[in-house]
């Protein structure tokens, strides 16, 4: 009969049809691929190794037992992995909403500025669980402050998030170099760095923990913020997948004009992600300037901020990925140390290098890998209708 409603599709038929589009299952799509691009780019990576006269195999030994071979290299590498979760985060929360946030190393910078003024206001007389939560607002209020005036613009003035974004990292980097040379550095100091906390002010460290499991991290400074960071990573996913504005921060990233036609106010969900990927950023902070530093010096953000660009493309913008992503490149960084320590021939400029390729197969090569895994799936799970399923219309 003519003019009659085709039957809605079943969920076999709607999964063969998903499948006729490209889409993979959730464990290629965020577990196989992100480990072909890592393991291509660990090849790469070997080759370099090779060309320079060192076993790529040894580097790799040495780098591997460097991250997880012994306590204080782990308790190492699940600090720098904390910083990279938060960044991570930062960076995950504006792709849902289909923007790019480049800004994370300013709004972590200025973030550790909220940090250091409640760490100095409350330090000397209350303890550290009271100056906690305080700490953690000033963190977020100041990271979220400082990506606001990018969402506004962005959202109200149509000014490209990844242009302003990256200018406002630069004047973040110049503001805090004034504040702590003029403001904030104790008279007769000779660094650009506050006064350091005092008890108050100060995280305590998980040794205590790692000791319960026969592990001494040594000095690693690994603090209660892995906590704070993993309560983040819940948090999001609890936003972005089981919320309503988490809902709307999705419909926009995906199509900002259909989000419009269904009621949705760009400019509300632009300036909202913003504020949360811009506190996310400032909360980085709590680990180096209270955990660690126990002072807000210069430059104690040291490039993570950037680092959550590929945690948050490696991981797929998923919290759980981020974790994975953030503890790999822990393990580069403190395997790396470790590396350049004991094959000279590997500098530190070399590390930099293999972080940088893993960031390209992460980042820019994302897709590399992703036609040619589609189709070996396609062929794998058989053709797209079932045999004796029907032809449409028929």
């Amino acid at each position: 009969m003519t003019g009659t409603t085709p039957a809605p599709q079943t969920p076999t038929k709607a999964r063969r049809s998903a499948r006729r589009r490209g889409r993979l299952p959730a464990w290629i799509d965020f577990g196989l691929i992100p480990l072909l691009n890592l393991a291509a780019a660990l090849l790469v990576a070997g080759l370099v190794v090779l060309f320079i006269g060192e076993n790529p195999l040894d580097a790799v030994q040495i780098l591997v037992w460097g991250a997880l071979g012994y306590g204080e290299g782990i308790g190492f590498t699940l600090f720098y992995a904390t910083n990279f979760m938060m960044t991570g985060l930062a960076v995950a929360v504006a792709f849902h909403a289909g923007l790019f946030n480049i800004g994370g190393e300013g709004q972590a910078y200025v973030g550790g500025l909220g940090v250091g003024l409640a760490a100095l206001a409350l330090d000397r007389f209350v303890p550290w669980w009271v100056t906690f939560p305080v700490v953690i607002a000033g963190g977020a209020l100041f990271g979220a402050a400082w990506a606001f005036i990018p969402a506004w613009l962005q959202a109200r003035r149509g000014s490209h998030i990844v242009i302003t974004t990256i200018m406002f990292n630069f004047i973040a980097s110049a503001l805090m170099v004034y504040v702590l040379v003029e403001l904030l550095t104790p008279q007769g100091a000779m660094q650009p760095e506050t006064r350091t906390f005092e008890t108050g002010g100060q995280l305590p460290e998980l040794g205590w923990l790692f000791a319960a499991f026969g592990l001494d991290i040594g000095g690693a400074p690994l603090n209660i913020t892995l906590f704070v960071a993993l309560a983040a990573c819940a948090l999001v996913y609890v936003l972005i997948w089981r919320t309503r504005l988490g809902y709307e921060i999705r419909a926009v990233g995906f199509n900002p004009t259909a989000a419009v036609y269904a009621g949705i106010s760009t400019v509300k969900i632009t300036v909202i992600a913003m504020l949360v990927s811009g506190a996310l950023a400032g909360l980085m902070a709590l680990n180096p300037v209270m955990g660690e530093q126990h002072r807000l010096q210069i430059d104690f953000v040291t490039g993570a901020g950037f680092i959550g660009i590929a945690v948050a493309l490696m991981g797929r913008a998923h919290p759980v990925g981020v974790v994975f992503a953030a503890i790999l490149f822990g393990i580069l960084y403190q395997g790396g140390a470790e590396l350049a320590f004991e094959m000279p021939a590997i500098s530190r400029d070399m590390i930099i290098v293999i972080q940088g390729l893993v960031i390209l197969f992460a980042g820019a090569l994302e897709n590399m890998f992703r036609p040619g895994v589609t189709r070996i799936y396609n062929v794998l799970t058989g053709p797209g209708r079932a045999p004796g399923e029907a032809k449409a219309g028929a």
